[in-house]
């Protein structure tokens, strides 16, 4: 590794920095479309479950590039990955632009998932590799605050930018960005990751298909509250194609994503909890809006804003949690994060009567915050748990894990607020009972999550 071309201060911030711009301007995009939905399907003149698959098309891509990252990592340099990823996220960006048929748009929105898959566990592999263990904790809290604010953010920044521009002046500046990106990228980004040349294991990269086959029952059985006879079918298969793509995994000389990771409980422990803070985060993000608008009535706009208070405390704590990594150790910042997570929750499902937005808002603030202390340290502690050559590996699997476990809480939310108010013979998504019982089991889910940080070997560095 070529370390010595970034120890300089003033080139290392600029790599940093490049790195980082790049990253939550993808990320943004990620969570951003939501908003112009109905824009979007007026404009292209489909429903709601074909303008979806902008979301849900752009995540399985991404899932499937992630594990790939590794291989690329191993057999390009990193300056080339970045300005490719940025180049073709660009071209996509520029295609939805001028797109004027939902196909040409979804082909965009593909080029877009293609970067933001091989950029987001790279960019964590990146910053892990050129930082020493001792400020990693304060460096990861960088890019939890590009990667966390960026996604709970992203609605309300679009929604502000479609009140003054159509849906396609959100792409735009978008495509700006890439371009000053780009350019900052040619001069400021640098070769900085060590190489071990191997071929593309096209058969693991086949079994991948079962990921996103998994990816896929869960939002479909979400969407459409059901498992149909062709979601089960698509299910199994899925399931067969993922044992066959673990054990190749594991009993190949050189595998594509190297999951001998997984025999290391600290990293394990990470890659559980770095998941389950993004369930919350998530799930906080898409279902607290339904509940502002369906219980408490209030406008969309009113609904997004009410975002801005948790999202701000996010991006405040992600830096400074960081660095308190660093100085009291991961156990203890994980299990204070996790406990802000667990007592959020435990307020929501205890407190059986319609909050107003005040509460709900504070609340959001307790688990968003909970987020910081738990999404970043846990990625550096994966980290910190595994020998250099290892950490693409590494960060790759939490990064695909943490996207499955976001897209499961997500559906799983879905399900159980459309369940409940079909017993109860209430319109999708109205009334309180629904939400309540949404509240508990995410309680439940996170009660879980904290036993999992107390378990966490105690010392202040992750062992080698």
């Amino acid at each position: 590794m070529n370390k010595g071309q970034i120890q300089n201060s003033l080139a290392r911030k600029l790599f940093i920095i490049t790195l980082l711009s790049g990253t939550f301007t993808m990320s943004i995009s990620q969570s951003s479309l939501s908003t112009a939905y109905p824009t979007l399907m007026k404009f292209f003149g489909v429903t709601a479950p074909t303008i979806q698959w902008l979301t849900t098309g752009f995540m399985l891509i991404m899932c499937i590039m992630m594990p790939i990252s590794p291989w690329l990592l191993n057999n390009f340099s990193f300056k080339k990955i970045f300005l490719s990823v940025v180049g073709i996220f660009a071209l996509g960006t520029l295609i939805i632009i001028t797109a004027q048929s939902f196909p040409m748009a979804m082909l965009g929105r593909g080029l877009e998932a293609i970067g933001v898959g091989v950029l987001f566990p790279s960019f964590q592999s990146v910053l892990l590799t050129i930082t020493p263990e001792s400020k990693r904790g304060a460096t990861m809290g960088y890019a939890g605050l590009v990667m966390g604010s960026a996604l709970a953010s992203g609605p309300i920044i679009s929604g502000i930018v479609l009140n003054f521009l159509k849906w396609q002046g959100l792409f735009v500046i978008f495509l700006l960005i890439m371009i000053v990106i780009f350019i900052s990228g040619l001069f400021n980004i640098k070769d900085v990751m060590p190489r071990h040349k191997a071929s593309l294991d096209l058969i693991s990269t086949i079994y991948l298909l079962g990921l996103i086959g998994l990816l896929y029952v869960v939002n479909q059985a979400g969407a459409t509250k059901s498992l149909s006879t062709n979601l089960t079918i698509l299910l199994v298969i899925s399931i067969v194609l993922t044992v066959l793509f673990v054990h190749r995994q594991l009993t190949k000389k050189e595998p594509l994503l190297d999951l001998k990771v997984m025999k290391n409980f600290n990293f394990d422990l990470a890659a559980i909890l770095t998941g389950f803070s993004y369930i919350s985060l998530i799930v906080v993000t898409i279902i607290y809006p339904l509940y502002y608008q369906n219980v408490l009535h209030v406008s969309v706009l009113k609904s997004g804003l009410a975002l801005v208070p948790p999202a701000i405390v996010l991006s405040i704590l992600n830096p400074l949690t960081g660095s308190l990594a660093d100085k009291i150790g991961f156990k203890a910042t994980l299990i204070t994060g996790m406990s802000m997570i667990t007592v959020g929750w435990f307020l929501l499902f205890i407190l059986h009567f319609k909050l107003s937005m005040l509460p709900m808002i504070l609340i959001a603030i307790l688990i968003e915050g909970g987020n910081a202390f738990v999404m970043m340290p846990a990625t550096t502690l994966g980290g910190n748990s595994l020998p250099e050559d290892l950490i693409p590996h590494g960060t790759a699997i939490i990064t695909t894990a943490r996207q499955l476990f976001g897209s499961l809480g997500v559906s799983l939310a879905t399900l159980i607020l459309v369940i409940t108010n079909q017993n109860h013979h209430l319109p999708a998504n109205d009334g309180l009972i629904g939400y309540q019982r949404v509240f508990a089991f995410f309680f439940v889910i996170e009660v879980i999550g904290l036993i999992f940080a107390f378990m966490i070997k105690n010392t202040k560095k992750a062992s080698k």
